[in-house]
């Protein structure tokens, strides 16, 4: 399992992810999950993954190598796509084309076809945009009216988003609400672990200002950590106790 989250604000896009693997409770491993595709000026892309690292791992090869254009003869990569859709597009075809190589196999040893990414970034002469693409290789489209997607373990790291998040807020407050939310799911999910890459890229730079991986015991990570579990409970304490009692 994983968690990874994308949010699209008006400044730019943040992206972060987790690095821990299962299989199985006694085989934990630490694999990159957030991947960032840049060339200066023209372009940055940003592709984060969850599901089955096997099939993962094989859809990031095949869009690094290219898959061929039966129309052109030549590789499609998402170094060469046009514009943003149409890079979600060959992210799409690519999960397809691994399913219909490996998935036989896969099923045949009962393991499950799984997998779906966070993709975004910005083209030269095009939208900053984010996508969720699923493992039928069809995607949505992130909205300013929820300008965040998640993958993997979701659910722990929602509440903050969807109180804290709104279109307008700036960079790197986003930046900070994608470290609580990380958080959250850290306390919550064994299955979810550090390090953690994250990304930022502004809107028309075509460029990622930040690309960092956060280690345990990051000094920031850690107060971060440590301030929101501080203001929770002060919240909490703040709050008037319920005004219900048991008449007898």
């Amino acid at each position: 399992m994983t968690y990874c989250c994308g949010i699209l604000v008006r400044e730019g896009l943040v992206m972060i992810a987790d690095t821990r693997t299962n299989a199985g409770l006694d085989n934990i491993s630490t694999f990159r999950k957030l991947h960032v595709f840049r060339e200066p000026g023209e372009r940055v892309l940003m592709l984060a993954s969850s599901g089955n690292l096997s099939v993962s791992q094989s859809v990031v090869s095949m869009l690094n190598e290219g898959m061929e254009n039966p129309s052109t003869g030549e590789l499609d990569t998402l170094m060469n796509a046009p514009t943003i859709f149409q890079a979600a597009q060959r992210i799409g075809q690519a999960i397809r084309r691994v399913h219909d190589i490996e998935g036989p196999a896969l099923q045949a040893s009962d393991v499950k076809f799984e997998v779906s990414f966070l993709f975004g970034g910005q083209i030269k002469g095009d939208k900053l945009r984010l996508y969720m693409i699923y493992t039928a290789g069809n995607f949505i489209e992130c909205t300013t009216d929820t300008p965040y997607l998640q993958i993997g373990e979701h659910k722990y790291g929602k509440p903050i988003l969807d109180r804290a998040v709104h279109f307008g807020v700036d960079i790197y407050d986003a930046l900070k609400i994608a470290l609580i939310s990380m958080d959250s799911t850290l306390r919550s999910n064994l299955s979810v672990g550090m390090p953690l890459d994250v990304a930022v890229a502004r809107r028309d730079a075509l460029d990622a200002e930040l690309i960092h991986r956060i280690e345990p015991g990051d000094p920031y990570f850690h107060d971060v950590s440590e301030r929101w579990s501080a203001a929770l409970r002060a919240a909490h304490l703040a709050i008037p106790r319920p005004p219900y009692l048991t008449h007898r």
